[in-house]
């Protein structure tokens, strides 16, 4: 039987390029390659897309470059731009995060390329990866989230007073498209305010930020994979934080202040409402590869979404691939269901 030829894309021009190196890194390590034949293919931070035929530690250690050729996606696979060497490609893992990675437009590509792809959708990557957008489909569901509101830099951009009419002290500011808590604060006064806004802006790249009700609870996520009769909803697992702080990027990579338990520590109906919150944001954002549910518990047990992740942390250690474990689903396995799931939609019209 023919190896399946399997594009894993790695890298990009988001904050989160060096979390897309060791989960990429985390992936080619895990993947059966007697089942595979891996085209590797790493994109700079200047956005440049280039094949790279060395070594993973290359990857993981960010020496990639100086074993790479510049190269471009074509109809149905990628072009060597140095050599004109073609490799076609029966279907690509993308595991890029934030901008031009798990924002739609990276899957626009590879459905316009007609390449079958890992992962949700261009819509509703777009949609998880815009807070504010996220909001306003889950609302419409009747999903739970804090209240909140947008500012834009350019237009809508509220004053302090302003958006304490709106919302009560404290709140958590954010940009409205990044990840890994990059440009994230709490803001407890005015002069938080100012410092907080001027962070997320710079950090969303479009201009615009998301101010939310900071909420008193704890943080639990739920792994969804697939979608519709093939969905499967992993585990619930539980972050434990310092109190009044929340999970940044230390705690989320270094686990510096943070400890997960996987599954969470929760009672049985919090875990069972959890899992069918998961559910049902899955099923309003059209998701249909893989995503990571992020919630908050609050004192009377109640559920609500913070946000939901389509391209999550991908080592075998990462929140994700430890949800789906503990119901059964090791890594390896993983992997293969995601890559099945990719080849079983139809992309493009050829």
């Amino acid at each position: 039987m023919d190896k399946i030829k399997l594009g894993i894309v790695f890298g990009g021009q988001s904050s989160e390029y060096s979390v897309s190196l060791h989960s990429s890194s985390a992936l080619i390590r895990a993947i059966n390659q007697d089942k595979y034949e891996l085209v590797l293919i790493g994109i700079t931070k200047d956005g440049i897309v280039r094949l790279f035929e060395g070594s993973i530690d290359d990857i993981e250690h960010d020496n990639w470059l100086p074993s790479s050729f510049e190269a471009a996606f074509i109809h149905k696979g990628i072009i060597n731009l140095e050599t004109n060497k073609r490799h076609k490609l029966d279907v690509v893992f993308p595991v890029v995060h934030g901008k031009n990675g798990e924002d739609g437009t990276l899957q626009g590509l590879f459905e316009v390329m007609n390449i079958p792809y890992v992962g949700d959708n261009t819509l509703s990557s777009a949609i998880c990866m815009d807070k504010e957008m996220t909001h306003i489909v889950l609302e419409k569901a009747n999903i739970p989230m804090a209240k909140y509101v947008a500012l834009y830099k350019e237009h809508n951009d509220l004053d302090f007073k302003e958006v304490e009419k709106i919302i009560p002290l404290p709140w958590i500011i954010k940009p409205c498209n990044a990840g890994s808590s990059y440009g994230v604060n709490i803001v407890k006064c005015e002069k938080d305010f100012i410092k907080a806004k001027e962070e997320a802006y710079r950090y969303d790249g479009r201009g615009k930020l998301i101010v939310e009700e900071f909420v008193d609870g704890f943080e639990i996520g739920c792994a969804v994979l697939g979608h519709d009769q093939k969905m499967v909803l992993g585990s619930v697992d539980e972050i434990a934080i310092a109190k009044g702080s929340f999970f940044d990027f230390d705690g989320k990579y270094a686990l510096k202040g943070a400890k997960i338990y996987c599954p969470a520590r929760i009672s049985k109906e919090c875990f069972k409402k959890a899992r069918s919150i998961a559910k049902s944001a899955s099923i309003a954002l059209n998701c249909e590869g893989m995503a990571r549910v992020d919630m908050f518990v609050l004192k009377n047990e109640e559920v609500i979404v913070n946000e939901v992740n389509t391209i999550p942390g991908f080592t075998d250690t990462s929140r994700y691939p430890s949800m789906m474990n503990e119901v059964g689903i090791p890594f390896s396995e993983l992997i293969d269901k995601l890559i099945a799931l990719a080849l079983d939609k139809e992309v493009g019209v050829c």
